[in-house]
């Protein structure tokens, strides 16, 4: 045995990494401090952390013991966030249900993870009831409701969350166990087969935590988040933990809102009554608020958001600069806990649109991230700003493969790196920008073609307010690519008009001559995935029919 390695006093306390323990800071009794739900309740940290033990002690009334799976079907509140906590500080591992999954596809995850247990928004009882005979696994269910009309239902509860908390005692001892126990497991969005199970460990949640702090608490201004910050997050709870931020923010004790069901005025009426000051959304979300018309009536100037998902549009970016908005790119996966990278900008006196390619970018990894774009030997490319390929990554807080599913596991994992899927290239500033997912590139006569660009560049014509490009067979060229484009409201534009405006980006030298083949196509909308993604695979099944 090394002579170095560190020895251990018997009655030392190791201090497990345990979601638990992220409720040890002293300000986490604050009771200034609040945590809000829509317009209807709010409550501080120290009647929080009671929640949070009164939600222990009624689940183990129910029979809930460590090793159990617990499912949650609710829209973003302050019972998601007690659910954050409870169900695996108990040692239970919290499965949150992807809302928007079909109902086919939420028995598929509900029998997939084994629930025990299943507490369930009043909203969401309709798919419970076309699915019910067919649950195997859960042995009873909780009602989550916001008002007081007991609903019409076959299913038999527990009983209803508020009435449970409400005769359960305010005080829980919660155990120290391994950190590596399962904490949390969500489903992706199935968009290829079946969906698949991702899942997450104490120690891996409390890690990225750490990491997202630093991150985001570093920075001079631009991007920071603070304990004076109110947060309220616009990506759903269900999905990677909120990109894991809700764990962040209660470590901070900043002032919480949690929306409910999304509504761009509901949301830009508790940005303003509440003064929320960092958010983040995909970029569908943000474009549902511009377009609102309580937009250009709202103050925004101390809001910040980072906007992952999906590219940043630079159109979108700047309109959101010129707002006052703090718009910038954050990075992840459902695989990766999410975040890996940040589009932080610390450099001084930037011309506007200087500062929106920075923006716009990928962004620089996070502490204890190893990322690297690399080759299909696994070999990393030149930081050249402009070389391709694929980025892959290595973090404690990294899935360590899917539920049930080895094969799917170790395809993810080859050569000891995670593969994201994602071809991207890197600059000498540590700067990563994607420039497509894999699937998505476009091949053209053997030229590849990145869908991204050229969504961006279709994006910043005046009259366009959203658009999807994607590859169809075509057998002279391999692929031709057609874009999909949605007008913003009263809009006048035809397609020569757009086929111009790229032209002039080919004729620079910006994009390759080949995309003079481009289709253009008018829609109304684009379909999207479960998470407000644009859904490519959808659409290419959709439009190779035509």
């Amino acid at each position: 045995m090394s002579d170095n390695l560190i020895q251990r006093t018997m009655s030392a306390y190791t201090y497990p990494l345990l979601i638990k323990n992220l409720l040890n800071a002293p300000i986490i009794d604050d009771p200034q401090q609040e945590i809000v739900y829509r317009n209807q309740l709010r409550y501080s940290y120290a009647e929080f952390r009671q929640r949070v033990c009164k939600l222990a002690n009624a689940l183990t009334e129910m029979g809930v013991k460590p090793g159990d799976t617990v499912a949650v079907m609710d829209f973003d509140s302050h019972r998601y966030l007690e659910c954050y906590y409870a169900v695996p500080m108990l040692g239970a591992v919290l499965h949150m249900v992807n809302i928007r999954l079909s109902p086919e596809q939420i028995l598929y995850t509900i029998d997939h993870a084994e629930d025990d247990y299943l507490l369930v928004n009043e909203e969401f009882l309709p798919i419970l009831e076309q699915i019910k005979g067919r649950i195997d696994t859960v042995k009873g269910y909780v009602l989550l409701q916001d008002g007081q009309q007991q609903p019409e239902t076959a299913l038999s509860f527990e009983g209803e969350y508020e009435e449970l908390l409400d005769a359960a005692d305010a005080h829980f001892e919660f155990a120290d166990f391994d950190e590596n126990t399962r904490a949390t497991t969500f489903y992706s969005t199935g968009t290829t087969g079946l969906p698949k199970g991702v899942y997450f460990s104490h120690r891996q949640l409390v890690l990225h935590t750490l990491g997202v702090l630093a991150a985001l608490g570093t920075p001079e201004s631009q991007g920071r988040f603070h304990q004076q910050d109110v947060y309220m997050p616009i990506t759903p709870m269900f999905h990677v933990h909120a990109w894991g931020l809700p764990f962040v923010a209660t470590s901070l004790a900043v002032k919480q809102v949690y929306p409910g069901k999304y509504a761009p005025d509901m949301l830009l009426k508790l940005i303003a009554k509440e003064k929320v000051t960092f958010s983040h959304c995909v970029p569908t979300i943000l474009h549902l608020l511009m377009n609102h018309p309580s937009y250009t009536k709202t103050y925004l100037s101390t809001w910040k958001v980072i906007i992952g998902g999906a590219a940043l549009p630079q159109a979108m970016c700047k309109a959101g600069l010129e707002k006052g908005i703090d718009i910038f790119t954050g990075y992840g996966m459902s695989e990766t806990c999410p975040i890996l990278t940040l589009a932080q900008v610390t450099e001084k006196d930037l011309q506007l649109d200087d500062e929106v390619d920075l923006r716009c970018k990928t962004g620089r990894p996070l502490p204890l991230v190893d990322l690297k774009v690399v080759d299909e030997q696994l070999e990393e490319i030149p930081r050249d700003g402009s070389s391709v390929g694929e980025i892959v990554v290595r973090a404690p807080w990294l899935t360590q493969g899917y539920l049930k599913d080895q094969r799917n596991s170790e395809q993810l994992w080859r050569g000891g790196y995670l593969h994201t899927g994602d071809v991207a290239n890197r600059n000498k500033q540590n700067f990563v920008k994607i420039t497509d997912r894999i699937k998505d590139v476009i091949k053209i006569g053997g030229e590849w073609i990145s869908s991204l660009e050229l969504e961006d560049l279709l994006c910043a014509h005046p009259a366009i307010g959203e658009v999807a490009v994607i590859g169809l067979p075509d057998n002279k060229w391999g692929e031709r690519p057609l874009a999909l484009a949605v007008k913003k409201d009263a809009a006048d534009v035809s397609e020569k008009e757009l086929q111009q405006h790229i032209h002039g980006f080919i004729d620079k030298g910006i994009i390759a001559k080949e995309v003079v083949l481009l289709k253009i196509q008018f829609v109304t909308e684009i379909e999207k995935t479960s998470v407000g993604k644009i859904n490519k695979r959808a659409l290419r099944e959709k439009y190779q029919k035509k």
